[in-house]
């Protein structure tokens, strides 16, 4: 059984174990889990949930690290969760996170947690919303999800944080036509790591492109995405990206519209989305579990490759089985 007192008074070892539960396959353990979150709700919700990417090799868990170190020192609690929807095999940075942030991994008030990539419904996205609503229960303050894979993962934990960081390497020309357009209309900022020796003056060139970059993409009513500079190795301008982060909540939280702040309308959104991407994945995996749908799909996938049926009335027989 999970203790729940010792987890509301951040007992690190009942978190892992509810976390544990939340990550179980098993439908009793999922029970389980769903009863343990309807309970802490009410202790939810107050930290800041920030997303953080980049391209391999910019850096990431030194920043994490040297962010995480940073945030403690002000009096924070800081939780890393790590987002890799690839598969582990393939020994991303999901594997290695402990190692690699060494120091931050020591710290009493930190909190480091991979997530399985492979799972049944809702997949990695749903553990680690579920992680993360454990982790605010348990009173971490700051919440750091780090997405590992390229692609759809960055999608995935921009739709669950408050603020969405993208790392960038100092490296203007190259960069500038790399980086996808989609990702810098998700992005709250970009941070160019490595901001240190000779590579200042490319930062600062680089920092100059994005800005420009910024300017034209449609931005939302209270923020305008901002460009900065750090050494994460150097521990430079950390204390920055934090205060940055800081601007962006008390603009979300100063900008009301019908009586709700920015804030809080983008997290409602977010869950008003999910419970809708839920209800989609709970409906197909019924269809797939019903006999009669295993039985007749064959069937009238065969009748549509062979032009006997259109795909619409394929689906409509399948559909009105349930």
């Amino acid at each position: 059984m999970i203790d729940l007192e010792k987890l509301t008074s951040g007992n690190r070892r009942a978190l892992a174990k509810a976390i544990t539960l939340v990550e179980s396959k098993l439908d009793s353990h999922r029970e389980q889990a769903q009863g343990i979150l309807n309970q802490l709700l009410p202790a939810t919700g107050k930290s800041i949930r920030i997303g953080i990417t980049g391209i391999p090799g910019v850096g990431k868990s030194t920043f994490i690290e040297a962010f995480g170190l940073y945030l403690i020192e002000q009096g924070k609690k800081v939780a890393v969760l790590a987002v890799d929807p690839s598969s582990p095999l393939r020994g991303g940075s999901i594997l290695g996170d402990k190692t690699r942030m060494e120091l931050l991994s020591r710290e009493e008030n930190a909190f480091i947690r991979p997530s399985p990539s492979e799972g049944a419904l809702g997949g990695v996205a749903q553990k680690t919303r579920e992680t993360m609503l454990l982790c605010e229960a348990a009173g971490y303050d700051v919440i750091l999800v780090e997405t590992v894979g390229v692609g759809q993962s960055e999608y995935e934990v921009a739709a669950m944080v408050d603020f969405f960081l993208v790392l960038m390497m100092p490296n203007a020309g190259d960069e500038l036509q790399g980086i996808k357009r989609g990702i810098m209309e998700l992005a709250d900022a970009l941070v160019i790591n490595k901001a240190d020796g000779e590579s200042i003056r490319l930062a600062k060139q680089t920092q100059g492109h994005y800005q420009s970059a910024f300017h034209l993409m449609k931005t939302s009513s209270f923020w305008t995405p901002q460009v900065t500079t750090c050494s994460a190795l150097k521990k430079d301008r950390i204390e920055e990206v934090w205060q940055m982060i800081e601007s962006y909540q008390n603009a979300a939280n100063e900008c009301i519209n019908a009586g709700i702040s920015a804030f809080a309308e983008k997290r409602a959104r977010q869950n008003s989305q999910w419970l809708k991407k839920l209800i989609q994945e709970m409906l197909e995996l019924r269809l797939k579990q019903n006999p009669q749908v295993r039985q007749q799909l064959p069937e009238l996938e065969a009748q549509v490759l062979n032009n006997q049926t259109t795909p619409y009335n394929a689906a409509q027989k399948i559909i009105d089985l349930l």
